[in-house]
């Protein structure tokens, strides 16, 4: 497996990953041409020194997954580094391989590199597969989190 930021050829085959399964279809819009808040979107992300969009690639070349990571400084924890994961994502014919594992491995020692004190992800209640993944690689649930919706 190979790990490299996303290129803005990447983003379809992102976008098709996001999409790709029940809570994901009902908010992405995989269509082709892509709508242009995607690629404006890319281009934010891609020039945000904070920001890393990645892709995984496999022996071929071809991309089974992505994520992207989020540095966010701030001034508690003595002025202390926060990563966030977001966005982690399979292709579906790669699932159940030891993929996420590997992800997460590469996402830790990522995070360590920027001196970052913790890693924190958010998931949406209903993906309780998803849960069970974090809960085992060590992740706790020590916040409730609540979002507000424009």
């Amino acid at each position: 497996m190979k790990f490299r930021k996303a290129t803005r050829d990447d983003v379809p085959i992102i976008i098709q990953m996001l999409a790709n399964d029940e809570l994901g279809m009902a908010r992405e819009s995989y269509q082709d041409p892509l709508p242009k808040p995607y690629l404006e979107a890319f281009k934010n992300i891609n020039t945000d020194p904070n920001q890393e969009l990645m892709v995984v690639e496999d022996q071929n070349q071809e991309i089974i997954g992505t994520l992207q990571l989020t540095f966010i400084q701030y001034l508690t924890y003595q002025g202390g580094i926060r990563a966030q994961i977001e966005a982690v994502r399979i292709r579906e014919d790669q699932r159940g391989q030891g993929i996420g594992q590997k992800m997460f491995e590469w996402v830790i020692q990522r995070a360590k590199q920027k001196g970052a004190h913790v890693l924190q992800l958010t998931t949406d209640k209903k993906r309780t597969q998803a849960i069970q993944f974090y809960e085992k690689l060590g992740f706790k649930a020590s916040h409730e989190g609540m979002k507000f919706h424009f």
